[in-house]
């Protein structure tokens, strides 16, 4: 048997039939930057996720640059992130000018942990974001509490975690300013990039139209230094399809990866994600821990089983953030989730005999 780590053929299935007409249009009309059924999505989208506002562009990357640039994040400020993430999340932070700072996550959630925040924060700190990483939200209430009363900001990286719930709300209403990337392998993927500033701020959401849009309000009245960075129209086609679908396709994960869960809790050795009952957890990615993991992942392919290590190098011991003067052992609990970290194939429409094949490939590789 062979199992990919991400199957999408499905999906393509079910929404061709609908995604082919409104395509069709956007192409005979010619409205591809803006058209109608952008600003529609992004109407659809803020309301899925309970806020007032959304921005659609071109990337998750520009979704957490624009938004920092709203909040007025500029050189000389410091940003709270946590190490474990991909870079994106400190690049946002570096292309402004701004200082990267970061606090270690829990080792649990993977996320960042709310009782290392006080002790990063400095005048200079402006803003925090919280990653929820692999689907799972952060700590949300503790890191809320923190930032109101040190007066900063909180960006939410929600790039994987379209669609889960903190105490009862969805991920995109809990912070200032929320940040979704559609890349086509994330549980909401466009048929290409494409992101997504969500908001109920009004000044924040105003400041990110003109942003994204070379910082103007008419044709040709820029009122401020912007940029080009606008969600398609053909995605946001794709993209509107997809969210009628996306509750769905989630309890769909959420049932394999308690399949996943049954079949690998025997093995001491593999350490399984939690989900914590305050919160539900889409599993964008179904990451286990384990010794010997690079032997592992390499047994798994010879399987024909696509895995992936994601983030096996922590930001802060990335030879691009070198600068910060960072070493081994300053954030021990990303250093050790890096190095232990292997994530499984999930997608809605795998099958349980697909991950039974998996972990017992699995089961006999460690």
């Amino acid at each position: 048997m062979e199992v990919q780590f991400v199957d999408f053929s499905e999906q393509y299935r079910i929404i061709k039939d609908e995604i082919e007409p409104g395509l069709k249009k956007v192409f005979e009309t010619g409205n591809f930057i803006l058209g109608k059924e952008e600003k529609d999505f992004e109407s659809e989208f803020a309301a899925y996720c309970d806020s007032k506002y959304a921005v659609g562009v071109n990337s998750g990357t520009d979704a957490l640059y624009i938004a920092l640039a709203a909040l007025d994040i500029k050189e000389g400020d410091e940003v709270i992130l946590p190490p474990y993430t991909f870079i994106a999340t400190a690049l946002c932070i570096s292309y402004g000018g701004a200082k990267p700072v970061f606090v270690d996550i829990e080792p649990g959630t993977y996320n960042l942990d709310p009782k290392k925040l006080k002790q990063a924060i400095t005048p200079r700190t402006k803003a925090i974001i919280p990653v929820h990483i692999y689907g799972q939200a952060a700590n949300m209430d503790e890191i809320m509490a923190i930032a109101k009363e040190h007066k900063l900001k909180v960006i939410e990286d929600s790039a994987q975690a379209h669609g889960a719930r903190y105490k009862g709300k969805r991920i995109g209403s809990l912070g200032d300013v929320s940040c979704f990337s559609f890349y086509p392998t994330k549980a909401l993927g466009a048929f290409g990039d494409g992101g997504m500033i969500v908001t109920s701020d009004e000044k924040i959401y105003k400041n990110s139209l003109m942003l994204r849009d070379y910082g103007r309000e008419g044709r040709y009245e820029h009122k401020i230094k912007g940029y080009n960075s606008r969600l398609d129209t053909v995605q946001a086609v794709v993209l509107s399809a997809k969210l009628k679908r996306l509750d769905q396709w989630n309890e769909m994960r959420a049932k394999m990866a308690e399949v996943y869960r049954e079949e690998l809790k025997s093995v001491k050795s593999i350490v399984t994600p939690p989900t914590l009952a305050d919160r539900t957890h889409v599993y964008q990615t179904y990451a286990v821990r384990l010794p010997n993991r690079d032997k592992v992942a390499e047994g798994l392919k010879e399987k024909k089983v696509g895995v992936l290590i994601h983030y096996p190098i922590p930001l802060h011991l990335q030879e691009a953030y070198k600068e910060l003067g960072h070493k081994r052992g300053d954030f021990p609990v990303s250093e050790l989730v890096a190095s232990e970290i292997l994530s499984l194939p999930m997608f809605p429409h795998i099958t349980k005999e697909q991950i039974r094949y998996v972990c017992d490939s699995l089961k006999a590789l460690v």
